[in-house]
C-alpha cells in the first residue's frame, strides 16, 4: 500500500483577508476552482516551487457561521523559513500578531485571519537569540 500527501484544507470566512495573510507568508496561488452551483471556491496556495505542498482554502460564498471561534482542534500548518527573525518582522510590520515569538531563534507561531495556527521553523541551525524577539512574551494562544 502506498500513500501520497495531497493537501491540507482550511475553511475561511473572509477570502480576501485570508489570501492576503497566506501571501504574506510567501505562498502563491497554484490553482482555483469556483463552483457556482454549490457556491464555493477552492483556492490552492503553495510555497514557490513546491506545488505539491499546498494548503487548500475553502470559501463558502454565502458565509460559514459553523466555523469554530478557536481552531486549535485543527492543529497547525508548519512552514520552514530562511530567516525566522526577518519573517516575523515582515509579518509584524503587516499587522500579524506573533503569538509565540522566536525567542529561541528556531520556532514561532502566528494565526491566520481564520484562527488557524501557523508554525514557522528556522531552516537549518537555530539563529542566535536576538532582540526584540529574545525577550518578547507570548500573546494569546498559539
Amino acid at each position: 500500500m502506498s500513500i501520497k500527501y495531497l493537501h491540507t484544507m482550511v475553511r475561511v470566512k473572509d477570502l480576501e483577508k485570508s489570501m492576503a495573510f497566506y501571501k504574506l507568508l510567501g505562498l502563491e496561488e497554484t490553482r482555483r476552482m469556483d463552483n457556482e452551483k454549490a457556491r464555493f471556491s477552492l483556492i490552492f496556495l503553495a510555497p514557490p516551487g513546491q506545488p505539491e505542498c499546498p494548503v487548500e482554502l475553502t470559501y463558502n460564498w454565502d458565509g460559514d457561521e459553523a466555523l469554530p471561534s478557536d481552531s486549535r482542534h485543527f492543529g497547525h500548518l508548519a512552514y520552514e523559513v530562511d530567516d525566522i527573525y526577518a519573517t516575523c518582522a515582515h509579518l509584524a510590520a503587516n499587522g500579524v500578531v506573533i503569538n509565540r515569538p522566536p525567542r529561541d531563534g528556531h520556532m514561532a507561531f502566528v494565526r491566520s485571519p481564520d484562527n488557524i495556527s501557523i508554525e514557522l521553523l528556522q531552516k537549518g541551525e537555530r539563529l542566535a537569540p536576538a532582540e526584540p524577539w529574545a525577550s518578547a512574551e507570548n500573546i494569546g494562544h498559539w
